[in-house]
């Protein structure tokens, strides 16, 4: 089998904090439960809040079902992927996806996100995640075009790459929503404690690339200086058009070479990203303006914001015969469209949940409509379940992580539910999410241990008990 981040490749299963084997057992009371959570003694990072969380939690959740998996998902990301120490007299933290020991700026934001409010209670916690910021702002200083890093030179298995690979990373995939991300921890991070000490010098010249990078994304005078090839039978993996993907007419967009997923865009302007980038723009600016931090930069981005913007309202938008007016996948400024969306974060269902578009949009619910229906092609029925899949795991294989973006961005306690019980039906007894399963066995999984979309799933019950406890005082 050709090797890629889809099937499990690295670390033994008790790693992720799930005990090898699988069981059957009576779903009735907590105790008819096997604890798969990892030893206390093993965790790689510890944190009172967060335990404070599960105990609290495990008291509002009547599912005893629903609540182990809470338990088990909620600490996986600093249970199981934490690194944690001074580096120079300032906080590090690098933050492994899981069965990969190698950080990625989207997965590492999205792994602790959930742990921010809880940052006021637990002063450890709050230094973990500036330690995040700090070891973002080195990662986007050695490459900003790069998706993944290690923690220390060594060669990786995709050393041979036709691009620019450097000993630090792990893989270098132009994807925009990797610098969304790292923005909108950053952003979030000082909303959150008011603190200032992660935006210095250093993450100031790393603000600086971001913007340099997205903007000879927009291809304007030339296609920049980011090429990529891969000698791989995965059609996604590589690129065409010489490693610069297919064409694209400059419009005002930031291409991204490839997807969230790590999977090549069929065309390069993606928009959700692009949707993503709007709103993350706007946050960095706000952060320089009122950090006193250089406010020519933040105006920059202000005016990329609006740019960028502006050509969605021109170029993402396609009138669909059945649907009406839906945001396309992707775009190329030629005219062409790709009507699809797939499970990763940012998707098209997901844009509400990175505040990208309001669940109100009558665009975005036209949408969600033709993104949930059978118009789709990565939306996939079965005995198992339904919801969104993947290229990146071909077909008939429904992730996990696109159930919880459909349930988190709901204002329907019936599609909620929904999703809940679908969780709840298809961890196939281990306890833990999973990347996908077939739709029509369960027992069909890959990635025993992913921490973003374990965290995830912890998330959307904290918010659940937030805006709607009702549906946390049922067993399903």
């Amino acid at each position: 089998m050709i090797e890629r981040r889809t099937f499990l490749k690295t670390g033994a299963l008790a790693a992720a904090g799930v005990a090898a084997g699988s069981w059957s057992f009576a779903k009735g009371t907590p105790a008819d439960f096997p604890t798969v959570r990892i030893p206390a003694d093993q965790r790689s990072f510890k944190s009172t809040a967060v335990e404070a969380t599960i105990t609290r939690m495990k008291k509002v959740i009547k599912d005893p079902e629903l609540a182990w998996l809470f338990e088990n998902c909620f600490p996986n990301t600093i249970d199981t992927t934490v690194h944690f120490k001074p580096i120079d007299g300032k906080p590090d933290t690098f933050v492994i996806t899981g069965d990969i020991d190698a950080m990625w700026l989207r997965d590492s934001s999205a792994q602790v996100w959930p742990y921010l409010p809880l940052m006021k209670d637990d002063p450890q916690l709050k230094e973990m995640v500036a330690g995040l910021i700090n070891r973002q702002t080195k990662c986007i200083l050695i490459d900003p075009y790069a998706n993944a890093f290690y923690d220390q030179p060594k060669e990786s298995e995709w050393t041979s790459d036709k691009t620019a690979m450097k000993p630090m990373l792990h893989e270098r995939k132009w994807e925009l929503d990797s610098l969304c991300y790292t923005i909108r921890l950053s952003y979030n991070y000082w909303k959150t404690t008011g603190d200032t000490k992660p935006f210095d010098g250093e993450w100031l010249k790393a603000v600086r690339l971001i913007l340099q990078t997205c903007k000879e994304q927009q291809r304007k005078e030339n296609r920049g200086p980011y090429t990529f090839g891969r000698a791989t039978a995965w059609s996604t993996d590589t690129v065409p058009g010489d490693g610069y993907g297919n064409p694209i007419k400059p419009v005002g967009l930031i291409a991204s070479t490839f997807r969230p997923s790590d999977d090549a865009a069929v065309y390069p302007f993606f928009i959700p990203s692009n949707f993503f980038a709007v709103v993350s723009f706007r946050e960095v600016a706000e952060l320089l303006e009122k950090t006193k931090q250089d406010p020519k930069l933040a105006a920059e981005f202000k005016a990329l914001a609006t740019e960028v913007e502006n050509a969605l309202k021109k170029y993402a938008i396609y009138n669909h015969p059945e649907f009406g007016k839906i945001y396309a996948f992707e775009v190329d400024g030629f005219g062409n469209y790709l009507l699809m969306d797939d499970a990763g974060i940012p998707g098209l269902i997901s844009m509400p949940y990175l505040n990208a578009v309001s669940v109100k949009d009558p665009v975005y619910i036209n949408t969600r409509k033709f993104v949930l229906s059978n118009s789709n092609p990565y939306f996939f029925k079965g005995k198992a379940g339904e919801g969104l899949g993947s290229p990146h795991t071909l077909i008939d294989m429904i992730w996990p992580m696109g159930i919880i973006a459909r349930a988190i961005t709901s204002t329907d306690d019936k599609e909620i539910e929904a999703q809940l019980k679908q969780l709840k039906n298809t961890h196939n007894n281990t306890g833990f999410m999973h990347e996908s399963f077939n739709k029509d066995d369960q027992a069909k999984f890959t990635r025993k241990w992913f921490a973003w979309v374990n965290t995830l799933f912890g998330e959307l019950i904290l918010k659940i008990e937030k805006e709607r406890p009702h549906l946390l005082a049922k067993v399903y």
